[in-house]
């Protein structure tokens, strides 16, 4: 790993997920990855960068309180080649993640069996040294792990089963009665992790599904940023600080003169996105642009926004000041030329070092990346 700036340790008062184990994933063996402000996971086809930011969204996923099914949609291929069956034909993946934040760090760690059938067979929750919440499948023949948390009452644990498709520690908070001083270590460790994982926006733009038009309203941007222009009718009047850095940005990453990034309101109420290229000019439809200028224009558009425009859960009973968004951006520089993609990190460098935002990417080739300040190259080799 090449960092160039040393990591920056975590705001105390916003969880973060600061390091992603594979414990036993795809191509991946025995691997821990810190994570930093900004991360680039770097390398070419077949090195295991999109399998890392794959990780983090099943876990995200998981800690949304979905189930193992929507988290691993093809759970076999995310078993390592080389892991062997048991006597019973069962294979499976181990992973992991420790989150930052008031209660410390916080450690945990999965394993699922994705063959013969999926379902958790094992989890860890610790912190400060002490586990806080074990699972272990117990009996084959039923859909439930068995649980022990730390109680630190009368009786030191409390053990009950929790279903084998979902997350145990997401379950917590409504298992919890919170009454001791153990039950309270367990929750705030729980609860930071929720909130870490929650406050993700994975993000990948299709330039081919931004090109036309989109029905107006109060949406917020999807992960494929095919309802952009949707979006920009929306932050050009409620933010015009974002909007104007936004057009900045456009200057920068887009060909041409650009004097601002504009909505047209079309006659069968949809709107369509355009650049303003300043004089006689005109402005240039977005359809127009190459796939490039797209993906670099919705990518920017998601540096410099937030939850309340992104379509994402985030925890809401939790204020504000008390998250930090992490976006998770696979592929991060494709269809880039090599100043555009200079541009968009120099971008996210920026708003990550503000605290709001952090970032988490794969990247083919990560040149134009270092050096920068605050970022973090994760070089990683087939």
């Amino acid at each position: 790993m090449n960092a160039n700036t040393p990591l920056n340790g975590a705001n105390s008062a916003r969880p973060t997920v600061t390091e992603l184990r594979l414990s036993a994933f795809k191509s991946h063996r025995g691997a821990a990855f810190p994570l930093g402000p900004l991360t680039l996971f770097a390398g070419a086809s077949g090195s295991g960068k999109s399998s890392a930011l794959q990780v983090y969204e099943a876990l995200t996923r998981l800690g949304a309180g979905d189930d193992l099914e929507a988290a691993f949609p093809d759970p076999a291929a995310c078993v390592p080649e080389w892991a062997e069956a048991d006597r019973q034909g069962r294979r499976g993946f181990r992973i992991g993640c420790t989150v930052d934040g008031p209660a410390g760090p916080v450690q945990l760690d999965l394993a699922v069996q994705a063959e013969p059938e999926l379902r958790v067979v094992g989890e860890r929750l610790t912190s400060g040294g002490r586990t806080l919440l074990t699972t272990a499948l117990r009996d084959p023949g039923r859909s439930s792990v068995q649980a022990a948390w730390h109680t630190a009452g009368a009786a030191t644990v409390t053990r009950a089963p929790l279903p084998d498709d979902r997350l145990g520690t997401a379950l917590l908070p409504l298992r919890v009665a919170g009454k001791t001083e153990g039950q309270l270590r367990v929750l705030a460790a729980a609860e930071q992790v929720v909130v870490a994982l929650r406050s993700a926006f994975a993000c990948d733009p299709q330039p081919q599904r931004m090109r036309e038009p989109v029905a107006a309203g109060e949406g917020r941007l999807r992960r494929g940023c095919d309802n952009l222009a949707e979006v920009l009718h929306r932050t050009r009047s409620q933010c015009a600080k974002r909007h104007a850095r936004l057009a900045a940005a456009a200057r920068l990453g887009c060909a041409g003169d650009v004097a601002d990034v504009a909505v047209e309101e079309l006659g069968d109420g949809t709107v369509r996105a355009l650049l303003g290229r300043g004089g006689a000019r005109g402005a240039t439809p977005l359809g127009r642009l190459g796939e490039g200028e797209l993906r670099y224009l919705a990518l920017a558009l998601v540096l410099l926004t937030g939850p309340g425009v992104l379509a994402m859960d985030q925890a809401a009973e939790v204020p504000a000041a008390y998250q930090s968004l992490t976006v998770l951006a696979d592929g991060f520089d494709r269809c880039l030329d090599p100043r555009q993609a200079r541009e968009l990190v120099s971008l996210a460098a920026e708003m990550c070092a503000r605290g709001h935002i952090r970032l988490v990417g794969a990247v083919t080739d990560a040149s134009y990346a270092r050096g920068v300040d605050g970022v973090t190259v994760v070089d990683l080799v087939a």
